[in-house]
């Protein structure tokens, strides 16, 4: 398994074409340093244990694709959106959704963060301070 992450990691991601343009929205978090922990959070993520209304909710408010990565209690998630998107006003919307609020006071049990917060109080959004200039 180990290998199988390394290769995937060496290897790239693929990522989704979408029809219209698009923008991305970077963000941090810190889980709890603790590896059984962390290892439950990286499960609680994965395709087979995953709550599904989950994925149709962040949908449902505009997002296209979400990323999250981890690197040992760092986590850095990638939000792509049309351009027209309204950060606020979308996780505002998310933030409201019953089984999002179920989801998020569930996974703040392994996130550095107050239980109450939402995601968008939690993750932190990131400032861009490089790319391949044109």
């Amino acid at each position: 398994m180990q290998k199988q992450v390394i290769m995937l990691k060496k290897e790239g991601y693929k990522q989704k074409t979408h029809l219209v343009p698009t923008k991305r929205y970077c963000q941090t978090l810190e889980l709890k340093d603790n590896p059984e922990m962390i290892r439950e959070y990286v499960k609680h993520h994965d395709e087979k244990h995953h709550w599904p209304e989950i994925r149709e909710e962040i949908r449902s408010v505009g997002i296209l694709e979400m990323e999250i990565y981890l690197l040992g209690t760092k986590l850095f998630m990638i939000v792509e959106t049309p351009l027209d998107f309204e950060w606020d006003e979308a996780f505002e919307k998310l933030a409201g959704m019953k089984r999002q609020k179920e989801w998020e006071a569930f996974i703040s049990l392994y996130q550095q963060a107050d239980d109450k917060q939402s995601s968008s109080e939690k993750w932190q959004l990131m400032e861009r301070i490089f790319y391949l200039y044109e």
